[in-house]
């Protein structure tokens, strides 16, 4: 059974807006939008929108099963909390191992703020620590972003199932 839930974006209603990572690092960085001088915050959102000529749409993890960016973790800094594959930022020693192991590109470095010498990585935790959950997914004007839950998941791969099978 799948245990991870992750939020995925709809590249049909996504308009590139980047209002999902503004939201991100809003979240992040504990920061009312309007209250700081957007340049006063650094812009290190856990998503990133990706734009081509025919597409927009945001790329963040996916809190994969089998986590390849925790089991090139030499230092176990990456683990599962939950339903999220979460980053311990106190462990990280910025080796980029994560970074490279990640399938689809969603681990970042970024400095960490109380040793400017040292760089940890960083990934979409679907804000965890708020109770109203992504909010990427909250603020987006077009709905392009929506949590994927374990259980969903296996509704939808029953349900392919059936079609398959009335189908034949």
């Amino acid at each position: 059974m799948l245990n991870t839930a992750f939020v995925i974006g709809n590249p049909d209603l996504c308009i590139g807006c980047r209002t999902c990572e503004i939201a991100c690092v809003m979240a992040h960085t504990n920061k009312v939008l309007g209250t700081e001088a957007i340049k006063d915050v650094p812009f290190v959102p856990r998503l990133s929108v990706v734009k081509t000529e025919d597409i927009s749409v945001p790329v963040q993890c996916r809190q994969c099963e089998d986590a390849p960016c925790a089991e090139a973790c030499p230092e176990k800094a990456i683990v599962q909390r939950g339903q999220i594959i979460y980053v311990l930022a106190d462990k990280c020693v910025g080796c980029k191992n994560c970074i490279m192991a990640c399938p689809i590109g969603a681990v970042y470095l970024t400095w960490v703020e109380d040793k400017p010498w040292q760089k940890t990585a960083y990934k979409c935790d679907l804000c965890i620590e708020l109770p109203d959950g992504p909010q990427c997914v909250k603020k987006c004007p077009t709905k392009a972003l929506s949590v994927v839950l374990p259980d969903e998941i296996e509704k939808s791969i029953k349900q392919k199932r059936v079609n398959v099978v009335r189908a034949v």
